[in-house]
């Protein structure tokens, strides 16, 4: 075994440390030698170790006394306890919902360093900026060391329409380069206007000067929060979901000081209450920071302003299957990304003043935002449809200040470490990339403040995360040979589940077919499989919501997909957890409300509220003239219908106006109308509702009109 192999991987585990490795190495073969086996059975031991049930962690949550309680299940949550139990801290971690069911779930799903900000550091001399994206790279390539099989480079396309941005961004992206270091993924490079073409053919080629390529990091970030987790859980950390914190416990210590010593906690599936003891208490709630400040000091200042981020799924062919697109500058500023991503296309994200609430919704502004932004930058010959977004969400991001930094402890611009009077830690802030460099410096936090005695110091640089250990880049070959698995839910399995993925092939059905010979699909356009299921509720997934948006991504992906799904994977939840058939209406109702107002479900099918209150020959009238619009009999109109009938009638309309004007009456947003949308517009228009309607006025033309004008020739 390569000797400068095992002294790195024995550092990692916080059994050699710093510059004292090479002497350990070379001095001390003997040492090696005796703690080779030692190093590797660590990571054995808890990658393989057993989860316990729900019910033990609860158990062990009641009966004993923690050094550590995490509350927040999301990114920074769970990176903080697994910081704390691989020191060898008693660890409990609490989450309101499901793991990464926030914030952390509803990401970009970008690992990044951060180009933007690394601009505002170079023009404004700002030192501290250039630190946090130094910082932000260096994360960026250890997540990608512990995890990989859930992140991987990845390469975004920067289009450049002007000769002077050239040399501009050029320095730019060579400059993000130069910062990673030994930490940079690939090196950028400038692509000339035909080989950008090549590379992203759906490209707006009208001026296009060039491009540039630069890469960033890629991952499935719910899957990525699980796995922190799991992985947490296996080292002997209690953690628990549908768990939310009712009251702060507080208790005098030694020195007669009023500190945090713990919670009482509402099962949430039980409404059952019980207490937990711990030494130190962390707040890492994201965007409900706040609740828990305010829960132990009711006269605190707030210190998260909360901004809303809405992205749009939309189908696969809009990108190339392996480059992204970054729009820098959009009408109104922000940047946007268009990236592709579980065999779709991922747009956003906005940016939006808003206030916390537990379901965070897109709106159809926003949507229609993200999708002209789309279509500056696509070719003319792609029609951007509204009717194409399979789904959006709406993730609430914690933006944090510092309201007194004579209490506070200000650790980064972009998140900080407040250390309150009764000891009650709070880690607020950041992002996705840096949650473990903040895990780290939180618990250190800890230590300090609440006199706590780790065994050793911090091991999460390098600590790989569950499903790691026994990966390799072939694995789903494997799978392919040994369970008869399709090739892409083979893909999928081992990209998700890594070296667990075996696991999951083992539960899988059999499908009464040759091929594949294992593994049904719960919905036959993605690779998910009905053990996923299974497996899942052993993760802990307790409702269907679990299952369609974090344990697989199906509402993230397509939320018709998810419901349609949604029965299957309900039945196989009951057989797993004794459901009635009451709970199991119960669980399809609430994961179709959860698709309706959080996924974009119901934007999809939105109507007036204006009743259709015609006669029966007002009805016929308006049939008439649906059907002088409906030429080819279709029972619906469509953009093409319209560009007929306005040249029909000698009208020059842009295609703009042309989306604009069908946009208007599209009431499922599904880029056609039928009649029953044309009658709730006709009637709008009676009522006074809606007026100045260039459609209706199109609509509105009489049979005689129509006629006058086919006989004169106009016509297609």
């Amino acid at each position: 075994m390569n000797t400068r192999y095992v002294v790195k991987r024995l550092a990692k585990l916080g059994l050699i440390v710093g510059g004292g490795a090479c002497v350990v190495a070379y001095a001390y073969p003997k040492f090696i030698k005796r703690n080779i086996v030692t190093a590797f059975d660590i990571e054995k031991e808890y990658a393989w170790t057993p989860l316990p049930t729900r019910a033990q962690m609860l158990k062990s949550m009641q009966d004993e006394e923690f050094d550590v309680l995490v509350i927040g299940g999301g990114a920074t949550g769970c990176g903080v306890a697994l910081d704390a139990v691989s020191r060898g801290l008693k660890t409990a971690l609490i989450e309101k919902y499901d793991f990464s069911s926030g914030t952390s779930s509803r990401s970009t799903k970008l690992i990044h360093g951060g180009v933007r900000y690394l601009e505002k550091a170079v023009f404004n001399l700002d030192l501290e900026q250039y630190r946090m994206v130094k910082e932000a790279l260096s994360e960026r390539g250890n997540l990608i060391e512990i995890a990989p099989h859930l992140a991987y480079p990845f390469p975004i396309m920067l289009p450049i329409y002007k000769w002077w941005q050239v040399p501009y961004f050029y320095a730019g992206i060579k400059s993000y380069d130069f910062v990673a270091g030994k930490q940079k993924l690939r090196p950028s490079y400038y692509l000339s206007k035909k080989k950008a073409l090549e590379k992203f053919p759906m490209l707006k080629n009208d001026k296009l000067k060039g491009a540039l390529v630069y890469y960033d990091g890629q991952h499935d970030d719910a899957r990525m929060n699980i796995a922190m987790a799991i992985s947490t859980a296996r080292m002997g950390g209690s953690i628990g979901n549908y768990l939310e914190v009712m009251r702060i416990h507080k208790s005098k210590n030694s020195e007669g000081k009023e500190v945090v010593c713990g919670a009482t906690i509402k099962d949430r599936l039980t409404d059952k209450e019980f207490d937990i003891k711990a030494k130190c208490v962390i707040n890492a709630t994201g965007p409900y920071t706040d609740r828990i400040r305010l829960m132990d000091k009711p006269e605190n200042k707030k210190i998260c302003q909360p901004s809303s981020g809405v992205h749009i799924v939309l189908p696969d062919y809009y990108s190339p299957t392996n480059m992204g697109l970054l729009d820098p500058a959009t009408s109104d500023g922000r940047v946007i990304f268009f990236l592709p991503w579980q065999n779709v296309t991922l747009a956003g994200t906005t940016d939006t003043a808003c206030e916390v609430t537990d379901q965070p919704s897109p709106s159809e502004r926003e949507i229609q935002f993200i999708l002209n932004e789309v279509r500056n930058y696509l070719h003319p010959d792609v029609e951007v449809r509204r009717g194409d977004v399979l789904s959006a969400w709406s993730g609430i991001r914690p933006l944090v200040q510092d309201p007194n930094k004579a209490d506070t402890q200000s650790i980064a611009r972009n998140h900080i470490i407040e250390v309150s009077d009764d000891n009650l830690i709070t880690i607020a802030g950041g992002k996705w990339t840096t949650y473990r460099h903040m895990a780290e410096e939180t618990v250190d936090k800890a230590v300090k403040v609440c006199g706590l005695k780790p065994v050793c110091e911090c091991r999460t640089k390098g600590l790989l995360l569950d499903g790691a250990h026994g990966w390799t880049p072939t694995l789903f070959i494997r799978l392919v040979q040994d369970f008869g698995l399709e090739k892409d839910v083979a893909q999928h399995l081992a990209s998700t589940y890594g070296d667990k993925a075996f696991k999951v092939a083992k539960l899988a059905s059999l499908t009464g077919k040759r091929w594949p010979v294992v593994g049904k699909r719960l919905h036959e356009e993605f690779p998910y499989i009905e053990s996923e299921v299974r497996y899942a509720v052993r993760e802990y997934a307790c409702t269907a919501i679990d299952i369609i948006a974090r344990r697989t991504r199906l509402s993230f992906c397509n939320v018709h997909a998810a419901q349609e799904a949604l029965p299957r994977i309900v039945e196989i939840m009951a057989e797993e957890l004794k459901w009635s058939k009451a709970k199991q209406q119960e669980e399809i109702k609430k994961a179709t409300e959860f698709l309706q107002c959080e996924m974009g479900l119901n934007l999809g099918t939105g109507s007036t509220n204006v009743p259709i209150n015609f006669t029966k020959d007002e009805i016929n009238a308006h049939a008439k003239r649906f059907k002088s619009l409906d030429i080819d009999n279709k029972g619906y109109i469509t953009v093409n219908d319209l560009r007929r009938y306005f040249k029909k009638i000698g009208e020059r309309v842009t295609e703009d106006q042309l989306h604009d004007i069908l946009n208007e009456v599209d009431l499922n947003k599904n880029a056609q109308v039928d009649l029953g949308e044309f009658l709730q517009l006709m009637s709008a228009l009676k009522s006074g509702t809606l007026t100045n309607s260039r459609f209706a006025a199109a609509a509105k033309m009489s049979d005689a009109e129509r006629i006058s004008v086919e006989r004169s020739g106009g016509g297609v």
